[in-house]
């Protein structure tokens, strides 16, 4: 199969039509979102022969985007003779490896990919790419916001952002700032990144990986490989996980490990609330300075950072009591680092789709510091069979409307509110954004009813 690189042609005045394939061979996007019709417009674009296919509905301005490329598409099935004659498919990361689709290519043998494999193939610009379990986003989001205050061109991909594909044909940049998933790292093998940052490792999405942590743990070392010595490692020095794979894979990236001592001195300049924003920040500076942003721009950008939704977000607060969206965090350490951001009480709401969760890590806190637990999720009863007996309140809700209520008749003036729930949302709601949102609407009702 002809693969193109524009890589072999940096820093060179050209345009994707030079990398026109000598015959019309065929790539496979599986997925209709930002993720996949970025990826099949990039192969539009380089003339290949290009079919999209989406089990679910394909939003309007995805069909759109479609159209004005003329991609053809189908919707609501996958047809397996469309499918199964492509050279290469690329599969969106939220299609599971066990897909009967994607068993299906597997056994014939058809390469599968990301939209950030294919993307690298066709540019040349820098990659500043993060991934961890917690933290990702903020991260990614810091360094972004870094860059551009600095003047950098700059764009913004992965989970959050724009398609990098998609960027690449419409509107190229000479920096990508790149929030990488476990799911993305899976499907990518020739791709390399400039500066990798890596978080945090610990469990989550254990359903994805066979309930085998150390699968997890691989796909998040992908972000390392095919590095060399003139490109960068950064990563948390005090994650246990972290620091025994890299005895083990001995990186030949030039390594810039940080740990909290890197953050004594931090916090003033921080408008970020919590310890482990503390440690995004000093990996997002890290980041920044190797690509040549000056101390003084740093602090400023660190200053002027609002943060992410989702993730610690105030959402008001009712007759003396705060009340918290934390949607963005969907596993167990995640509503760790929320927990012990607070010191005053908390009335926590937390449940939905457990990917084999262990609550070990959050118990300590929970009796220390919650005064009640609202279980959110169709099916509670890993939570009650954990948590009961800890706390003094404890309730169960099937809708958010239910849960902030059940939440404020359990607090007093002084409390915290914390929707912070160590689980996927897809029981009740269609993502964690979708939960957070409708949380922070449920908050906004009360304190209307309350004036």
């Amino acid at each position: 199969m002809m693969i193109y690189n524009i890589k072999e042609k940096a820093n060179k005045d050209i345009s994707l039509a030079e990398f026109m394939p000598l015959a019309m061979e065929r790539i496979v996007v599986l997925g209709g979102g930002e993720s996949g019709v970025g990826a099949a417009v990039l192969a539009k674009k380089c003339g290949f022969d290009v079919f999209l296919s989406d089990l679910g509905e394909i939003k309007p301005e995805y069909k759109a985007i479609l159209g004005r490329y003329s991609i053809e598409y189908e919707e609501h099935h996958h047809t397996e003779e469309l499918i199964l004659n492509a050279r290469e498919i690329v599969k969106s990361p939220g299609i599971s490896d066990k897909a009967p689709i994607i068993q299906a290519a597997v056994l014939r043998s058809i390469p599968i990919i990301s939209e950030i494999e294919l993307a690298g193939r066709y540019t040349d610009a820098k990659m500043i790419c993060i991934t961890g379990s917690n933290g990702k986003t903020t991260t990614t989001m810091l360094t972004y916001h870094i860059l551009r205050q600095a003047g950098l061109d700059v764009g913004l991909a992965g989970n959050v952002g724009a398609s990098l594909a998609l960027q690449i044909v419409e509107s190229p940049h000479k920096y990508y700032v790149i929030e990488l998933s476990s799911f993305q790292l899976d499907n990518m093998y020739d791709f390399k990144a400039d500066i990798a940052i890596l978080l945090n490792i610990t469990p989550d999405h254990l359903d994805r990986y066979h309930y085998e942590f150390q699968n997890y743990v691989d796909a998040k070392f992908r972000i390392l490989q095919n590095q060399t010595a003139d490109d960068a490692f950064i990563f948390w020095n005090d994650d246990p996980v972290i620091a025994r794979e890299i005895e083990k894979r001995h990186p030949q990236a030039t390594l810039y490990p940080f740990s909290k001592t890197l953050t004594h001195g931090l916090k003033e300049f921080v408008k970020l609330k919590g310890l482990h924003n503390l440690y995004n920040s000093v990996a997002a500076g890290i980041a920044a300075r190797l690509v040549g942003v000056d101390d003084e721009q740093i602090r400023r950008s660190f200053a002027d950072f609002n943060g992410v939704e989702h993730r610690l977000e105030k959402a008001g607060q009712i007759d003396g009591v705060e009340y918290i969206n934390d949607s963005k965090a969907t596993n167990v350490n995640s509503c760790w680092y929320a927990l012990q951001s607070f010191d005053t009480p908390i009335v926590l709401i937390l449940g939905g789709t457990d990917k084999g969760n262990d609550y070990s890590e959050i118990e300590q806190l929970v009796c220390n510091k919650v005064r009640a637990l609202v279980y959110l999720g169709i099916d509670n009863n890993k939570l009650h069979s954990f948590f009961d007996g800890k706390v003094l309140q404890t309730a169960d809700a099937r809708s958010m409307e239910e849960a902030v209520g059940l939440a404020r008749s359990f607090a007093v003036a002084g409390d915290v509110v914390l929707l912070s729930p160590c689980c996927a949302s897809f029981d009740l709601f269609n993502n964690y954004e979708d939960r957070g949102r409708q949380f922070k609407e449920c908050v906004k009702q009360l304190k209307h009813n309350a004036q």
